[in-house]
Order: C-alpha cells, then sequence, then structure tokens
C-alpha cells in the first residue's frame, strides 16, 4: 500500500480495523526482540516489517499501564504505508512481569533506557511516535527539557529522532518536565489533542483539553510544529487505543483522521517530500473532524 491513499480509504481502513480483536496484531507477524539496555535490563519490544516500498521506521512509545499490542489502529496503518515500526513494551505497563519493581518514578528512568535500546536496534534516523506518557517520551527524544532521572546520564535528545508525533502528551509536570520544557523542542513535530481529553484532575473547563497542546504552544516557532485537534475524542478515542475497556463510543473513523495527517506530516518532514508538506498545508485550519494549525 502506497502512501498515496485516499483520505476515504483511511479512513475506511480505520473503520474496519476496530472490528479486529485486540490480539490482531499478531495477524500481521511483528518479529519479537530481546532487546538490553545498557545497564543490562532486558527490554522485550516488537519489530513490524513495512508493507511494499520502505520509507522509514517509526519507534513507538505505549502509554502508561498500556501496551504495543492496543494500538493496532496506528499501528498497522502505519506499517501498510511503508514504515517499519518499533515498540517496547514498557516496565508501567500492565502486561509486564516486572512492574511491581518499578514503583513511582522509576518508570520514567526505564522508559528512557528502553527507548535508548530501541535507538540502537534501529541504528539510524526514526520518526519518535509515542501516546500520552509515550507522548512526552517521544519529544523528550525530539529535543524537549525534560527531568533528567536518577541514574541516567544525559542529555536525553537522541540525535537519530528526526521528528516527532506526540498524541495527547501530557502538559508540565514538575516532576517530568518542567513548565516551559517543551520550548527546547528541536524537530518537526505533530500535536494531537482532541475536544473531550482533559487531563486527569483538571477543572472540567470547556477548553481544558488544551493542555495537551502546551508541547506545541510552548515551541518556538519556525513552520515545522503541527497542531491537531479531533472532534468529540477523548484520550482514548472511546477506547479505540491504549486502553479498550474504556466507555465509548469508540472513534476509529478519529484515529483514521490521525493517522492520515500522520503520515503526511511523515513523509513532508521525515521523508523530505515537498508533495507531501504541501497536501498537508491544504489541511490547514477546520476541516471535517478536525483543526489543524501550524508554527
Amino acid at each position: 500500500m502506497s502512501f498515496d491513499l485516499t483520505r476515504r480509504e483511511l479512513l475506511a481502513a480505520g473503520a474496519a480495523s476496530l472490528l479486529l480483536p485486540s490480539i490482531a496484531l499478531a495477524a500481521e507477524g511483528p518479529k519479537e526482540l530481546t532487546l538490553t539496555t545498557e545497564g543490562g535490563r532486558s527490554v522485550d519490544a516488537w519489530h513490524w516489517r513495512a508493507k511494499g516500498r520502505r520509507l522509514g521506521v517509526i519507534a513507538f512509545s505505549h502509554g502508561a499501564l498500556s501496551a504495543p499490542r492496543k494500538y493496532a489502529l496506528l499501528i498497522q496503518p502505519w506499517v501498510a504505508a511503508g514504515y517499519d515500526v518499533v515498540a517496547p513494551l514498557h516496565v508501567d505497563s500492565t502486561d509486564h512481569p516486572r512492574t511491581k519493581d518499578f514503583p513511582g518514578l522509576a518508570s520514567w528512568k526505564a522508559r528512557i533506557e528502553d527507548m535508548r535500546a530501541v535507538s540502537r536496534h534501529i541504528g539510524g534516523p526514526y520518526v519518535a511516535a509515542g501516546h500520552s506518557y509515550g507522548g512526552l517520551t517521544a519529544l523528550t527524544l525530539g529535543g524537549a527539557n525534560a527531568v533528567v532521572p536518577e541514574g541516567v546520564a544525559g542529555p536525553l535528545r537522541d540525535p537519530r529522532a528526526s521528528v516527532v508525533l506526540a498524541f495527547s502528551p501530557p502538559p508540565a509536570i514538575p516532576a517530568l518536565v518542567q513548565p516551559g520544557g517543551y520550548a527546547a523542542l528541536a524537530v518537526p513535530a505533530l500535536v494531537q489533542s482532541g475536544t473531550r481529553d482533559l487531563p486527569p484532575g483538571a477543572p472540567a473547563a470547556p477548553d481544558g483539553w488544551r493542555a495537551h497542546l502546551d508541547a506545541y504552544e510552548a515551541a518556538r516557532p519556525g513552520g515545522d510544529r503541527y497542531a491537531l485537534v479531533l472532534d468529540d475524542v477523548d484520550h482514548y478515542f472511546g477506547g479505540a487505543i491504549c486502553e479498550p475497556d474504556k466507555p465509548g463510543p469508540a472513534r476509529p473513523d478519529q484515529v483514521a483522521r490521525a493517522v492520515d495527517v500522520s503520515l503526511m506530516f511523515t513523509r513532508a518532514f521525515a521523508g523530505h517530500s515537498a508533495r507531501a508538506q504541501k497536501a498537508l498545508d491544504a489541511r490547514l485550519g477546520r476541516s471535517e473532524g478536525m483543526m489543524l494549525s501550524r508554527k
């Protein structure tokens, strides 16, 4: 499947894939990996090979408590469009057998170590992508000035991370990223939120979802930072990604829109395609179900 999928085809594919069971990723045949951190800890990861002509590699960091297998609606279309995807199982996942050994912010240290192991496995330029906690992880790889965890040598930026896809990343959290820390973002980035995506514990303000755009708002202008806001979408797309047991209705149509924009963005800035950037910029402003901004 080439990048030149029509928007309708992408939306249809996303909607259809929601009907697959949570084990659908296994049917795609990812290769199971055991990576090793610099400290010698083993990291389980999965590597999906691109369908057809390989356009690049996406390193994906899942949300807190989640797992790569719960992101079929993101990963499968990326693979179908020509991207390898490498995704580790972080220690904060409920699927991880040693979760209790990494309480509190020990998971942050482990995430940095995990993604460094993934970067070494990839060995060249890649797209840093992530959702929620994973969105912060991806932004950090792209240069955001996050808190350096004890026992980890800085800087946290990975020069192999050429662009960032951050789905619903957290606002500034002093223990992880200080206010203004996102201003150090050094690469092109797409930051997503939804109009029902209220941060936990935040007041029920109509525009509370804007907190997930902190990275976009703080990043220095340069023409290569984009904000995608999806109508009527919460943190989990109604259970379509991350945590399938969340109350719906699930929004596979909106996941497909996010995938559509992410592919145009990735082709434009990781693939250096003027045609893709032109298509992306043609979507700026309000269109069906979404708002796309650029700075």
